[in-house]
């Protein structure tokens, strides 16, 4: 039986480095036309009967009910 020879280890090559390619004096502003809106973190006290049906109804649609929510929020603002 033949001895096989012993497994060499595998060494990974570093990457180029790009950055040499890179001219900074070109760069300019960069605009984010589809980003969402900030939003602001507020504290709403609901009836917790309120809260357990808002949850049971996001739970229907598939969605977080805080979602749920400003979606309900947003209905009522655009009428």
């Amino acid at each position: 039986m033949k001895k096989s020879e012993p497994k060499k280890n595998y060494v990974p090559q570093e990457p180029e480095n790009s950055t040499k390619d890179l001219n900074l004096n070109r760069m300019g502003p960069v605009v984010f036309p589809n980003l969402k809106p900030s939003t602001t973190t507020i504290s709403l006290r609901l009836p917790d009967s309120m809260l357990n049906k808002i949850k049971v109804m996001a739970n229907k649609q598939h969605v977080p009910y805080q979602s749920l929510i400003k979606m309900l929020l947003a209905e009522k603002i655009d009428r």
